[in-house]
């Protein structure tokens, strides 16, 4: 067993623990957002966990993990889950999907766009894949889960600007800003070592979690879990957007750089 650890950094908490067993202790009510992604069973090559379960046992360990996370929501809290398949195990994201049906109700489901090309032009993040059967995935999902799918959202909050300027006034629209739909492209930086990426192999870019943090429309003081925190990410996107993060994680190693990523994130915010 992982004795829990705890840490604050300005009005964030890091905690070194499992989840699973960290989050039975927090208060129900208490968090207003959850960003996270798991490990996905595929056999990524993290430090210390063995990201290749039996099937039947990652997703009862992940449906335990998601009951707690319910527990801990507020009713009106949104639960934004980003996980992945692979070419080879498609359906894995959707078995999951399937056992929280009893907990959540889905209410968007979001394509996270790493790569795509327009034309003969490519833009993003390409993970090359050496296959005679599978095209490359150049997407993840993001499950917007909330207790009752009736969860107001902040769609021009986590919009974009209109292309055709004319729409402003043509449809009346109030700003230059129109829904984001349901297909975000937002890419990698190009990163040429696992250094670059802060020696973790599942990092996403803080502007995933700070899409999701408009899109809720979770305002300043408001609490962000994170309970695979990895190399801290979301608690990063916590710092830049006002909020108060919370992240667990049990490797040591990532915490340590979370820490440092965290810690720089409120020194740059400190001297603004």
């Amino acid at each position: 067993m992982i004795r829990s650890r705890r840490e604050k950094l300005g009005v964030h908490t890091l905690i070194r623990g499992d989840c699973t067993t960290v989050l039975k202790r927090m208060p129900s009510q208490s968090v207003d957002v959850v960003v996270t992604s798991p490990p996905y069973n595929l056999g990524v090559s993290y430090r210390t966990y063995q990201d290749r379960l039996p099937e039947d046992a990652y997703l009862d360990w992940l449906e335990d993990v998601c009951t707690s996370l319910c527990r801990v929501m507020k009713d009106d809290g949104s639960f934004f889950l980003n996980i992945a398949g692979s070419s080879s195990q498609p359906w894995l994201p959707f078995e999951l999907m399937t056992r929280l049906r009893k907990l959540f109700v889905l209410q968007n489901h979001i394509t996270w766009i790493k790569s795509i090309s327009v034309g003969e032009i490519t833009y993003g993040h390409f993970k090359p894949l050496n296959s005679a059967r599978f095209v490359n995935r150049n997407h993840e999902h993001v499950f917007h889960l909330t207790k009752t799918g009736n969860v107001p959202v902040q769609r021009l909050d986590a919009g974009v600007p209109f292309t055709d300027k004319s729409n402003i006034v043509r449809r009346q629209h109030i700003t230059d800003r129109r829904c984001r739909g349901d297909t975000w492209f937002i890419p990698y930086e190009t990163v040429r070592s696992r250094k670059e990426k802060f020696s973790h192999p599942g990092t996403f870019p803080v502007a995933l979690p700070e899409a999701c943090i408009r899109l809720h429309g979770l305002r300043p003081g408001g609490v962000l879990l994170d309970p695979f925190m990895g190399s801290g990410t979301t608690l990063v996107a916590a710092e830049r957007m006002g909020c108060v993060g919370i992240g667990i994680d049990t490797d040591t190693s990532y915490v340590n750089v979370a820490r440092k990523r965290v810690r720089a994130a409120v020194d740059h915010e400190d001297e603004d």
